[in-house]
C-alpha cells in the first residue's frame, strides 16, 4: 500500500517538481513506518509517479472539455520537472574514484535537492555490498557491528530549507507542521541500510558492540551552502585545531536554531537548489574497542625494570616486565597498541615472588577478541616459556570495570620489611633505648632527602615521591 494519501499530493508535486527524491518526500509527508523507504529506488520512483498521476487524471477529469490525451501526457511531463531523469538516477551505478572514495556514475544526472544523493543511490544494495567488501577485507573478528554514519554538515541546511517551504505551503491550507514532524535523514538511512548490512555480512547491528563500522560522507559544495550563517552566526563557527573545516554538523545545527526564519528564507533559497554535484563517501573505517587481559606476575631478575627505563631519550636496559608480556598478547590479538598497568611497582634491582604482582594490559583495535580458555592458557604459557625473567599466572580476559578493581586500596596498602641483624658484641639494653631515641631523627632525615634530592634511585625508577608516614618497629 502506497504510503502517501490525498492530503500529502500537493505537497509530494511540489518537492518533486522541485528536485526532491521520493524518500525525501516520504520523510517530509512525515511517513513514520519503515517499509515504504526499503523498496528498491526504481520501483519507489515508479509508484510515486503513478500516485501523481492519478492525482492529475482527477483533475482533469473535473474540466467540462478536457484536452485530448496526448496533450494531457505532455502537460504531465512538463509538471513534474524532468521525471524521467529521475528515473534513470534509479537505475545508478557505484564507482570506486582514484582517490578511493566512492561516488555515483550518475553524479551528472539530477541529484536530490535535500538529501545529495544519500537516499538515492547509497542506500542501495549495491553501494552496501562495496562496504561490506571493504569491511570483511579489514581482517576484524566481530559477532555484530554498530553502524556509524557521518553526513555533510549542509544536509542539515538543506533539510531546513525543505522543511520552510513544505510549512509554508501546509500553512495556506490552514495546517501546521512542526520540524520534529519529519523523519530526520539519519533514521531513514538507517531504516534502509541496516537490514542491508546485516544481511550482506551475517551479523546483527547492535548499538552497544565493541566493532564500528564508520562510513563519512562528503560534498564539495559544503561552503558555498553553509558560509552565510557564518556571517550572520559567527560565534558558532570558531576555528579548532582537531577540526578541518569551521563547518561542523554541531556549529551548523546551533546557527539554524538561532536565525530566524525570515533571516534564512534571505540568505537561502526554499526550496534549496539543485547541486551540482553528488555526494562522495571519503572514508570506510572500522575499529573495534579494547579489550582487557589481566593476571599475575613473578620477577625473578634483579635488573628487570618494570616499564622501560629509558632517561634523556636513553634506553637503560633492554627490556622490561611490561615488554616481555605485551610483546606476545600485541601479535596474538593483532592489536595496534597497548597500556599496561598494575597494581604498584618494584624497584628494578627487587624480585617478586610468592602470588605475583597483579597487573592488567589494554590492547587498543585488536583484530582478533574471540578466544578459547584453552588458548589463553596456551598463551600463558608461551610468555612463560619466552624468558627465565619472569613467570605469569592466571591470565585472563576481563572487563574495563575489572581494572578499577585491581587500583582499589593502592593507596592505604601497607608495607611489612624484615631484616636480620649480625653484631660481634650482645646488644644491651641501652643500646635498643638508644635506637627507640633516634628512629624519629632518622624517619626525619629520610622524608628531608627523599624532598631534596628527586634524582634518587626511587625517582629514576619512576616512582612518585608522595608524602607516606612511615614507622620503624625496632
Amino acid at each position: 500500500m502506497f504510503p502517501l494519501t490525498v492530503e500529502n499530493k500537493h505537497v509530494a508535486q511540489l518537492l518533486l517538481s522541485t528536485g526532491t527524491c521520493p524518500r525525501c518526500i516520504f520523510r517530509f509527508c512525515g511517513v513514520d513506518f519503515h517499509a515504504p523507504y526499503k523498496l528498491p529506488y526504481k520501483e519507489l520512483l515508479n509508484e510515486l509517479q503513478k500516485f501523481l498521476e492519478t492525482e492529475k487524471d482527477e483533475l482533469i477529469s473535473e474540466v467540462p472539455n478536457p484536452p485530448p490525451k496526448k496533450i494531457r501526457l505532455q502537460e504531465l511531463e512538463d509538471g513534474i520537472d524532468g521525471m524521467d531523469n529521475l528515473s534513470q538516477n534509479g537505475e545508478g551505478k557505484i564507482s570506486i574514484i582514484e582517490d578511493g572514495s566512492i561516488a555515483s556514475k550518475n553524479s551528472n544526472l539530477n541529484v536530490c535537492n535535500v538529501c545529495l544523493g544519500i537516499l538515492q543511490d547509497f542506500c542501495e544494495k549495491e553501494f552496501i555490498k562495496k562496504v561490506c567488501q571493504k569491511v570483511e577485507a579489514s581482517g576484524f573478528e566481530f559477532t555484530n557491528l554498530v553502524l556509524s554514519i557521518s553526513f555533510p554538515p549542509q544536509l542539515s541546511v538543506r533539510e531546513h530549507a525543505a522543511w520552510l517551504l513544505v510549512k509554508q505551503e501546509m500553512g495556506k491550507q490552514s495546517l501546521s507542521l512542526e520540524r520534529n514532524d519529519t523523519v530526520q535523514l539519519k533514521e531513514a538511512y538507517k531504516w534502509i541500510t541496516h537490514p542491508l548490512f546485516s544481511e550482506e555480512l551475517g551479523v546483527p547491528i547492535d548499538g552497544k558492540s565493541l566493532f564500528e563500522v564508520s562510513v563519512v560522507f562528503a560534498h564539495p559544495e559544503t561552503v558555498e551552502d553553509c558560509h552565510f550563517l557564518r556571517a550572520i552566526c559567527p560565534d558558532c563557527f570558531k576555528p579548532a585545531k582537531n577540526k578541518q573545516s569551521v563547518f561542523t554538523r554541531m556549529a551548523v545545527m546551533k546557527a539554524l536554531n538561532k536565525i530566524k526564519e525570515e533571516d534564512f528564507r534571505k540568505q537561502f533559497p526554499c526550496p534549496p537548489n539543485s547541486p551540482k554535484a553528488v555526494c562522495s563517501v571519503v572514508e570506510i573505517e572500522c575499529a573495534h574497542g579494547a579489550v582487557f587481559v589481566a593476571g599475575r606476575y613473578n620477577k625473578y631478575s634483579r635488573n628487570l625494570p618494570q616499564t622501560p627505563w629509558i632517561i634523556d631519550g636513553e634506553r637503560k636496559l633492554d627490556s622490561s616486565v611490561e615488554e616481555l608480556i605485551s610483546d606476545h598478547l600485541l601479535t596474538v590479538f593483532k592489536a595496534e597498541s597497548f597500556n599496561f598497568s598494575s597494581s604498584g611497582r618494584e624497584d628494578v634491582d627487587v624480585r617478586t615472588l610468592g602470588n605475583g604482582r597483579p597487573f592488567a594490559i589494554e590492547l587498543v583495535n585488536p583484530h582478533r577478541v574471540h578466544f578459547t580458555s584453552q588458548e589463553i592458557k596456551e598463551l600463558q604459557q608461551k610468555i612463560n616459556n619466552s624468558s627465565n625473567k619472569i613467570q605469569v599466572r592466571d591470565l585472563q580476559l576481563v572487563t574495563r570495570e575489572a581494572i578499577g578493581h585491581m587500583k582499589e586500596g593502592e593507596e592505604e596498602k601497607t608495607k611489612t620489611y624484615s631484616a636480620l641483624i649480625w653484631t660481634n658484641k650482645a646488644i644491651q639494653r641501652k643500646d635498643i633505648e638508644f635506637l627507640d631515641d633516634i628512629k624519629l631523627v632518622l624517619h626525619g632525615y629520610l622524608h628531608f632527602f627523599l624532598k631534596q634530592n628527586p634524582a634518587t634511585l626511587k625517582s629514576l625508577y619512576m616512582e612518585t615521591l608522595e608524602e607516606r608516614s612511615r614507622t620503624f618497629a625496632l
